[in-house]
């Protein structure tokens, strides 16, 4: 029996049910029609040039994004724009693209929980629950280690990236409570189940967030920061999503790509 592009979607229902995304998000299907055969399929990060020139090359039916490329409103698919001309290729290469953003994220097997159990953070809770039985972020514990062990154990389990690993707080002080969210997670800074542990460790943080945040810090726990890639952040939860699906559709061959999709290429230290 053929399977269509409809049964794929109904499977990414019930893995990382759409209802539970974000009311800003737009994940689902991006492109291709619902009665599409899918017999191989494609996770990654991003759709990039470099991705779509992957899945499209490669010979699979369908792309599976963490980030959905149709997010904001668009007025236009010219293929002089980028996004046009990136659904363009999949059309004419007969790969569906598909979106898994923040209904990813709030699983209990989502994104965040991936990250912590490749850091080696032990899981106790989510930051922020939901009714899915997980949330956005999760809150969890190491054992007693230095922020700067911490935050070497991270660069060492990441695939690299030109940014590293960034930390506010003392190299020396002792840690155990850990805070984490994959992706961008300034949204959470003001949340006092992180501001109730040692440190915590997302993505995306800009200087006046992270500057405020541990001003405040000085008044409270003290918790440090760490900056981490936003693309090798997420990367780690496809193989756990791709194992998911697999179990799901055994008559399907899922990839997971390991192309760098993070937008910065190198870095010049001072």
């Amino acid at each position: 029996m053929t399977t269509l592009l409809r049964d794929v979607t109904a499977t990414i229902d019930e893995l990382w049910p759409f209802a539970g995304q974000e009311e800003w998000d737009n994940s689902g299907v991006i492109s291709g029609a619902s009665n599409h055969p899918v017999s191989s399929l494609l996770f990654a990060v991003d759709i990039t040039d470099a991705t779509v020139s992957e899945a499209v090359d490669g010979g699979f039916d369908a792309l599976i994004a963490h980030h959905p490329l149709l997010l904001r409103g668009l007025s236009s698919v010219a293929e002089d724009r980028y996004k046009g001309e990136l659904i363009a290729r999949l059309i004419r290469g007969g790969c569906a693209a598909i979106g898994v953003h923040t209904n990813g994220d709030r699983v209990p097997t989502g994104t965040s929980a991936s990250l912590a159990l490749a850091l080696g953070i032990v899981v106790e809770r989510p930051i922020a629950p939901n009714d899915l039985g997980g949330g956005l972020g999760v809150i969890g514990y190491v054992v007693d280690q230095t922020l700067g062990e911490f935050a070497r154990n991270i660069a060492s389990k990441l695939p690299a990236t030109a940014g590293g690993v960034r930390v506010s707080g003392e190299f020396a002080r002792q840690i155990r409570s850990v805070s984490l969210c994959a992706g961008a997670g300034d949204a959470l800074l003001a949340h006092e189940n992180v501001a109730a542990t040692d440190v915590y460790v997302t993505s995306d943080l800009r200087h006046h967030p992270a500057s405020e945040f541990r001003e405040q810090a000085r008044l409270g726990n003290d918790t440090a920061l760490i900056d981490i890639s936003h693309w090798a952040a997420e990367w780690m939860w496809l193989e756990t999503a791709a194992s998911e699906f697999r179990l799901a559709h055994p008559d399907i061959a899922v990839a997971v790509s390991d192309i760098n999709t993070d937008p910065w290429s190198f870095a010049v230290t001072q």
